[in-house]
């Protein structure tokens, strides 16, 4: 069943993923060399709380973590820990909220010091595959068109789309239908419609597009240990328009205050 909202709906998840993109650019501000993973957690964690809400994330199916931190090769799913950021490292933060009875949800993927101009190029052309789905997502498309644009713009470049990980709705509940696959066809799979929340999130591989899960169960990374990179929006469709809801704008500004 796809649940479709109404507009006072679609505003409260508006609410939700504004304070998922507050929230990562809080942690933005210490996403440096000599950082761990689980201290930026606890500024996440104390942030949501802060303002009202919940983190999502935190005990979702047994996760112990307020955010997903996903270094280097890792996809997604890394668990926040003692692992120490380094310069030159790819780090992607996946944050989601409960607010209002409604779920936020945007991942963005991060520099650590000085990246390599490869690593620099994946997360520049993984946001871009980004917004390029996200501009075909109109009332009248399908799900397979939004696939088949993330797809065929990295695959140019000789990346790999993840086909084990895919978006989704998302509204009282944190993953709902349909799934939102970042390949496909054109002209396949749902039909797009008003009311329809979705997150689209690719997960763009510099290698292959195999994937394994690590031994704790959540952590997953690339097969052949080249790095990977993750950004997430969510969008609403509307009548003759769409609409993103969450937003990147407070994370760049923290990003070209650093610069």
């Amino acid at each position: 069943m796809i649940y479709y909202k109404t507009n006072e709906e679609i505003e409260l998840i508006r609410l939700s993923s504004l304070l998922v993109g507050k929230t990562l650019a809080e942690t933005a501000r210490s996403i440096k060399p000599g950082v761990t993973t689980a201290e930026l957690d606890r500024i996440a964690e104390t942030f949501i709380r802060d303002h009202g809400a919940i983190p999502a994330f935190k005990g979702y199916g047994g996760f112990p973590g307020t955010l997903c931190i996903s270094v280097n090769d890792v996809v997604v799913h890394g668990i926040p820990g003692n692992q120490v950021l380094q310069d030159g490292d790819l780090v992607s933060v996946d944050c989601g909220v409960i607010l209002n009875g409604f779920y936020g949800d945007s991942a963005y993927s991060f520099a650590v010091g000085t990246v390599s101009e490869e690593k620099r190029l994946l997360m520049q052309r993984t946001k871009e595959s980004l917004y390029r789905g996200i501009e075909v997502a109109k009332a009248g498309k399908r799900i397979g068109d939004i696939g088949y644009e993330i797809q065929t713009y990295v695959e140019q470049y000789g990346y790999s789309v993840v086909r084990d990980l895919v978006g989704h709705g998302l509204g009282r509940h944190l993953h709902e239908k349909p799934e939102v696959p970042n390949y496909g066809k054109r002209g396949v799979g749902t039909m797009l419609q008003a009311g329809l929340v979705i997150c689209i999130e690719p997960m763009i591989n510099l290698g292959r597009r195999q994937v394994i899960q690590e031994r704790d169960g959540w952590t997953i990374r690339t097969a052949d240990r080249l790095p990977s990179a993750h950004y997430e929006h969510a969008i609403a469709i509307m009548e003759g328009k769409t609409e993103i809801l969450s937003s990147f704008d407070e994370i760049e500004k923290v990003l070209e205050s650093q610069q």
